[in-house]
This record gives C-alpha cells, structure tokens and sequence, in this order.
C-alpha cells in the first residue's frame, strides 16, 4: 500500500498534442518518458523520488498499452542492470532512485554501463536531496558522474524545463553513445506548474520486438581488451560528441545583460537566486534579469568553450554551486587558468563550504559578490520591501530539537520495550542498526543501536564482533533491507560464517520508510507483484534453523522471551527473529476509510482507546520510558496533594495496548484501562449503558454526601 495513490491524476498522461498538462514535477517526467518513445521503466523507491514510483506503478495499464515495460525492482543495482537493454539494442530506457545513495548501490551496474557504451538512449533519474531535506548522508551524484564519465543535467525547476530534460538527455545519450543523469531535486519534484504536451510515442523497437532478433557485440563486453578501447572512446569520441550537442542545442542558457560581471548557477538552483535577486530589486516575478547570469542545465561535461564566451569583457564571476567538494568552481577555474585570464572567480569564500543554499545563505552571497563586484548596482535600485527586516534571533539554547520518532502506535515500540527489558537482565549488548524506521530506536527513550552501514547490510555491520565472547551481538534490520539487499549480504554472510550473532528482522509488511510499497513478505494480495513470501522461509533456504516468528510484536512478554532466549540458548549458528506486525500508519490508512463509511451506513463500529486512571497512576513515568508513544504524555492533577504530574493518553492514541502491555510485562502501576467507543450501538446497548451511568452517578452522589467539606456553611 503505497502512501499516495496517483490514480486519478495519471488519467492526465493520456493528454496529446496541444493539450495542457498542469500537476507535479514527478507526474510531468512521467508524461515527457512516454513522449519520447521510453521502451522500459525501472526502479526503487526512495526519498525524494518515491513518489514517481508510485506514478509508475499506478500507470501501468497505461505502459502496458503503449508497449513500456515496467518493473519495480528488488534494489538500485537492479534497477542499473535494466539498462543493459539499450547496450545492444536501439531502444530507450530510464530507470530512477534516490542519489547518492542509490547511485552507490548501482554503481557496479552503472560504471559497466558507462564503459561498455549505450546504442539507445538511456536515462537514470537521480532524487538529489542534498541539505536539510536529507533524510540520509550529505552527498552528491556530481563525483560518480565525473569518475564514470556520466553527462550530468540539472534542469531548471519548472515543469517546461523538466520536461524538456528528459526529451535532450535521451537525444544526447544516443548521439554520444554515453548514459545521461538527470537530477532532480526535491523541489522539483513536488513543484506544480504546466506545460503544452505531445501525444504519447510506443517505443520504435520495443523490448519483445527485441527478443524476436537478439543482437551482440563483443566490442561492448567490458572485458580486457575492449575497456581499454572504451576508455580511449569515451575521450576521443563521446565526449566531444556530446560538446557538440550539447552546445548546437543550446542545453545551457544564458539571461540577463551584459556587463562587467556575471553569475553561474546550477539549474536546479535558478529559482532561488531568482528571487534573491528579486529582494534585491535586479529581477522581477517573471524571471527578467539585470545581471548576467549563465545558467548550467548540464553540469558535465562542462563547455570551456561556452564558459569563457560567458566570461569574456568580465571581472568578476560568482559560481553558485551547493554543496562540497567545489567540482564545478575547480574546474571553471581551470579554464580561466589555461585560458590565461584574468577574471576573478568568486565561489565558497561567500557561500559556506557545506550546506543547503536556502534563500536567506543565496541573499547574503549575492549581495556580497554585488558589493565587491557591482558596489553602485546596488545603491541605484529599490528594494524589494522584505529585504531589511530583524535579525532572527538563535533559538537553539531555548527550543529543543525534534528528531524522528516512531509514529503512535508503531508495532515496532514494543520490540525495543522488551530489548530494554533484556537489557536490563543481561547487560548492555553490541547492536547495530540498519536503514529504516526502526533506526529512530538508537534516539530517546530506546537508545538501542548506535551505527548504521547501509540498506540490508545491518547484520553484516557486527561481522568483526562475531568471535565469541560475553555477549552476543545483534543486528537490527527491517523487511525492506531485508529483501533489498539483507538476504544476500548480511544473512548469506551469517550462515556462510557459521555466525553465532542474534539478528531482528522488524517485518512491518512494507517497505515503510520509502512510503509504504509492496515487498515479497507483504500480507497483501497484489496484481502485479509477488506478495506472502514468508521471510522464516527464506532463511531456511539458505541454512539457518534457527528462526523464532512472532506474529504480534505487542505481546512485549513475547518479545522479550524469546530475545532472552537467542541471546542465551546454545545452539550453533545465527538466530533470528522475526517480529511481524502491521505498520500503524499503513494500517490506519487503510482501515479509517473503511471504519468512517462503515459509520455513515449506520453500521455498528468499536473503536478501541485507552485510558489511565489516575488516581491509580504513581507518578514515577516508567512506562513513557520503555514506550515513548507520542500519544502518552503528562498530566498536572488539581488534587494539592500531589505535585508530581501523572500519565496521561492523548485523543491522538490508535488503541494499539502497546502502553499496557508494556507496564504488565516490566511489572509497572496498573493504571491503564481500555474502554472501546462504539459507533451506532443497539439498543439494548444502550439501554444498558443508561442503566450503568445511573449506577455510578448514584454511587458518586453517595460518596459525595459522605465526605468532610471544609468552608462556610450557609
């Protein structure tokens, strides 16, 4: 179930020639693949890209009836190896993921690629989310481009440029025989917009017409002594092929005066300087400039050419280019040098070494690089009116930071529980973690595991603690690394290596921190995708006994036996649990819609809530400690007795019992109580409850009437 359907807003990819397409970023390069003839999709999930998997897998009829082949693949390196198809054969391929982390799992497949050369045009569509929208290591795709020799586009962040992107970056891949990135970041994911659309093209050679008349070429194999011919073709032939195109097609742009001094930008941060240079009165809303400014929508190979016509009759130019190391800055600088000039070239003095160029780090960098560069330019126009305004003051030592957590109700809350629990028994254990939601576990109040190496490759992260010793490690993974890349490199690795180490396996039936798609253990029945593949069986397949399935994570007293027992038994080799229980978001999302019409027919509907009692409730916050639900908070009492606040369940609580269960297992207050609410009740029933608030309001008159009132008495 993924997070967004795209079901109605896909019916819009049908639009041809002359019509208008209006919507988001993702839908637009989905549109502009099926334009330009796309043969096959491929790809995986993941941020900020997750949902053009989505978009794909909801236009499938569509794909289907144009002849594309799509596949959502098992991971990023599957997803590279599709595009062997347009090694040999003269169709078009596209495949996407989130970079750079993606493009380091592909990497194998993807440097082959790039050596052995492409016949038809092959896109890879890169989710760059460099800077604080990160949800993943500070990196960029910039690096394997330039070592693998990849053409690298980094489109204007509007629909009209994205789209055209897509339609140069399949022409130049086929003209230079070289596969082409395409970045695309987060905004221009999610930016709206519109475009004028062309009707949809069926591939020229499509991937069954392939099949019938199969074709090789052994110059292509990268093997001794062809990748060196490759090598020397790259340089000799490639790359000055795609110099040529890029330059006849006028891929970079160039706005703006000219004058004196100039700015170069990466396209995906066109709209940001945009309007800092609107604030600064030298641009208005539609884009019109007054300072030059040359703007790289393919930032390389870069065009020494074409950049140092830019530069020519200036003294100052500023490269804007996020991120570290400086690449681009580098290599524009090397151009002035050979070129003997004597433009002075302005960069990471003005903006920070590392970091995301949020508008206000772009207004400072510019209007210094203006001071030094143009001083009367600013002097001379008018403001924009929110230029001038207050220092924003550091709220760092006052507003505490607010770190992912898990969501309420999260099946995987009562795992780490009952790990503390054991903890506490036996002593502080190694973990490692993995990619996923069950990471949030190494922050307050769990604190349980402390490093991560890579999706799938958390149990392979104890590798060099499996020798033996007082306490066995553990490794903590969830389905979705389990299939993405854990079953060949982590578990294969424990059974190969006779492992003696403990390995969790959170099995929440998705894939849910890329967004909640399908894997090969999801519980649901799916049309396309092979679903109940049982993760206990594929490590049986590959030798390991002993696995424990625990089909409800909540029963924390479960939980914690049988950890206790993997962390003590003596049997040989790896032991693995398998604690499965639906993701309460998916589940919710799932289930609200049902449950709200089951309502409005007038159908009886119980909905589950717990409660605290708090005249029973201590005080003492040990449950918030082992649960750290976001829905169980605290409570000041009126009562002047009792100065400490008690626990208390917000009305944000999914009745999932995780709290209770959690109390009962680690021997805490009884407090906790479930009441269900239930929607449209009989009649008996409520005839019933009227009878029982009767009693109790009785019962509480009767008590009042007992009790010593102090005060006037009339």
């Amino acid at each position: 179930m993924a997070e967004r359907s795209f079901k109605a807003e896909v019916e819009d990819l049908r639009l041809g020639a002359g019509e208008t397409f209006t919507g988001e970023g993702i839908l637009a390069l989905t549109k502009a693949l099926l334009e330009n003839g796309v043969g096959y999709v491929g790809g995986y999930q993941g941020a900020p890209i997750s949902h053009l998997m989505d978009v794909l897998a909801d236009a499938q009829d569509l794909l289907g009836e144009l002849g594309v082949r799509f596949e959502a693949n098992a991971n990023e390196a599957a997803a590279a190896a599709m595009l062997a198809a347009s090694v040999h054969y003269p169709i078009r391929g596209a495949v996407t993921f989130k970079g750079s982390v993606g493009v380091n799992v592909a990497s194998d497949a993807l440097a082959n690629l790039s050596s052995s050369g492409v016949t038809g045009g092959a896109l890879v569509i890169v989710g760059e989310d460099y800077g604080e929208g990160s949800s993943i290591m500070q990196e960029r795709t910039h690096a394997f481009a330039m070592k693998s020799q990849f053409w690298l586009l980094d489109p204007r962040p509007n629909l009209p440029s994205i789209v055209q992107a897509v339609s140069d970056g399949f022409e130049l891949s086929e003209v230079s025989n070289t596969p082409v990135m395409l970045m695309v970041r987060i905004r221009s994911c999610h930016v709206t917009g519109s475009f004028q659309t062309r009707d949809n093209q069926r591939p020229s050679l499509s991937v069954k017409d392939a099949l019938s008349n199969p074709r090789s070429d052994f110059a292509r194999v990268v093997l001794p002594p062809m990748s060196f011919a490759h090598e020397q073709d790259k340089v000799k032939n490639r790359w000055p092929a795609a110099e040529k195109f890029i330059r006849e097609r006028g891929l970079n742009e160039v706005f703006g005066p000219k004058s004196d001094f100039g700015i170069v930008v990466q396209g995906g941060m066109y709209n940001t300087l945009i309007r800092s240079l609107q604030r600064l009165g030298l641009a208005d809303i539609y884009g019109d400039s007054n300072v030059p400014i040359y703007v790289l929508n393919v930032t390389y190979p870069l065009i020494s050419a074409e950049f140092l016509e830019f530069c020519a009759g200036k003294d100052h130019v500023l490269v804007i280019e996020e991120g570290q190391p400086e690449f681009i800055e580098t290599q524009l600088g090397s151009f002035l040098y050979r070129a003997e000039s004597s433009v002075k070239l302005h960069g990471k003095g003005l903006f920070p070494l590392a970091g995301e160029y949020t508008g206000q780090v772009m207004l400072d960098a510019v209007s210094g690089f203006l001071k030094t560069a143009a001083p009367g330019l600013l002097a001379a126009v008018v403001r924009a009116p929110n230029v001038d305004r207050p220092a924003i003051p550091d709220l760092s030592k006052t507003v505490p930071i607010r770190p992912p957590g898990f969501c309420t109700g999260c099946p995987e809350r009562p795992i780490f529980a009952a790990m503390k629990l054991v903890e506490k028994e036996l002593g502080k254990h190694q973990i490692a973690a993995d990619i996923g939601c069950h990471l949030f576990a190494s922050l307050p109040p769990f604190e349980i595991g402390g490093a991560t190496m890579g999706y799938g490759l958390g149990p392979a992260a104890n590798a060099a603690f499996d020798g033996g010793g007082a306490r066995r490690p553990v490794a903590i993974i969830g389905d979705g690394g389990f299939w993405h890349n854990g079953l060949s490199s982590s578990f294969t690795n424990m059974a190969f290596n006779k492992s003696d180490g403990v390995a969790i396996v959170v099995d929440n039936f998705y894939s849910a921190a890329t967004g909640g798609q399908d894997v090969m253990s999801s519980r649901a029945d799916n049309a396309t995708k092979a679903t109940r593949n049982p993760i206990s069986k594929a490590l049986n397949g590959i030798g390991i006994d002993w696995v424990r399935q625990i089909d409800h994570t909540y029963d924390v007293k479960k939980m914690r036996d049988t950890i206790r027992e993997a962390l003590t038994t003596d049997a040989p080799g790896p032991k693995v649990i398998v604690a499965s229980s639906e993701c309460m978001l998916n589940k919710q999302r799932r289930e609200k819609p049902l449950r709200a019409a089951a309502i409005k027919q007038g159908r009886r509907v119980d909905v589950p809530r717990f409660g605290i009692d708090e005249a029973v409730c201590t005080g003492d916050h040990a449950c918030i400690r082992l649960s750290g639900c976001p829905s169980l908070s605290l409570k000041k009492l009126d009562d002047p007795l009792r100065d400490d606040p008690v626990a208390s369940i917000d009305q944000s609580c999914v009745g999932c019992g995780n709290c209770g269960e959690v109390s009962d297992a680690a021997v805490l207050c009884p407090s906790f109580y479930r009441a269900d609410v239930v929607h449209n009740p009989s009649g008996f029933e409520r005839r019933l409850a009227g009878f029982r608030a009767y009693v109790i309001g009785w019962l509480q008159r009767r008590r009042d009437a007992k009790r010593l009132v102090f005060g006037d008495v009339a």
